[in-house]
């Protein structure tokens, strides 16, 4: 007897019905850059597709993202002002909390998580405060503790550390709980890597270094295990849910972090993921679609419950039809 498993490949009906992954337009979130500024929407050339919004034209955009049935979007801040302490980011007329406040007010059902970090805000271009050239961990908790309550006035529905300091989880849900923000939920980059993927990001949210670099707080890329410590130390300081980021060259650490962790996953398809498939589906090289989909599935197939991506509208496009 010859075992056929082709039979459940035959048709596409069929290999819709035995489908082991499947993917919703619900299952991603959709990074927005926001800047200082009105009737803005600057394109970002690393990105193509990608924009750089003014908290006016960002409407528009959260109402087609809001079209396509995806549920959340993800808002990193782009300051009119930077200074060695990122002083912008605790600003409640600042960009974020502007936006925040504009979009809750027009699509109160839309769900908004703020990025937490001082990257975008400080002078420097690190994601915290500088002493003897070295990222202060303690002092720089301080500070992201009053930019979450920040965003979390304003209307965030989750805030999202992505700075990497150790304690920020606990320090921001002892800020928020202590000023009645006890339903601000915290989505936390507990496995963050020193990723040279990261490159396009940098342009998008003018937040590039200075001097040096992160891996001073941010992950090694050799390591596993440590993976797994940071997200449970992030876990049991009452983080709401967990990120890898990036997701494609980590898949293998997706997959061990969704085995530890109960709370709801999401990985981060991050800014060099999406500009090299972008490029080679420019110059012919692959069917973008296509390998856009395959991607996507292949982080919901090592454990991600929620995908955030700059792929989000193009996929739903997709997914709705």
């Amino acid at each position: 007897m010859i075992i056929r498993p082709r039979r459940l490949r035959r048709t596409a009906a069929i290999r819709d019905m035995v489908r082991e992954t499947s993917l919703s337009p619900k299952d991603l979130i959709f990074p927005l850059f926001v800047k200082h500024g009105r009737g803005i929407k600057d394109p970002i050339s690393s990105m193509p597709g990608q924009y750089q919004f003014s908290v006016d034209t960002i409407l528009e955009e959260v109402e087609d993202v809001r079209s396509l049935d995806i549920g959340a979007i993800i808002l990193f801040g782009l300051p009119e002002k930077k200074d060695p302490e990122g002083s912008s980011a605790l600003d409640m007329e600042g960009v974020i909390q502007r936006a925040v406040l504009a979009i809750k007010e027009r699509m109160p059902e839309m769900v908004v998580i703020t990025d937490v970090c001082l990257c975008e805000y400080t002078d420097h271009g690190h994601c915290g405060i500088i002493r003897d050239g070295q990222v202060d961990n303690d002092a720089t908790l301080e500070v992201l503790a009053k930019q979450a309550l920040t965003h979390a006035k304003a209307g965030a529905d989750f805030v999202a550390p992505s700075d990497m300091m150790d304690g920020r989880v606990a320090a921001i849900r002892e800020t928020l709980d202590n000023n009645w923000f006890h339903e601000v939920g915290i989505i936390s980059y507990a496995v963050k890597y020193a990723s040279a993927f990261f490159g396009p990001f940098r342009e998008a949210a003018d937040s590039a270094p200075k001097f040096g670099d992160r891996s001073g707080y941010q992950m090694d890329p050799a390591n596993a295990r440590e993976a797994i410590k940071e997200a449970i130390m992030d876990m049991e300081e009452g983080a709401d849910m967990i990120m890898v980021k990036p997701a494609i060259p980590y898949l293998d650490i997706l997959r061990r972090v969704r085995e530890e962790c109960l709370l709801p996953l999401a990985a981060y398809n991050v800014s060099g993921e999406y500009a090299m498939i972008k490029a080679a589906e420019e110059r012919g090289w692959i069917d973008g679609p296509k390998a856009m989909m395959e991607a996507l599935t292949s982080i919901k197939r090592a454990g991600a419950d929620l995908i955030i991506t700059y792929f989000a509208k193009d996929a739903a496009e997709i997914l709705g039809h």
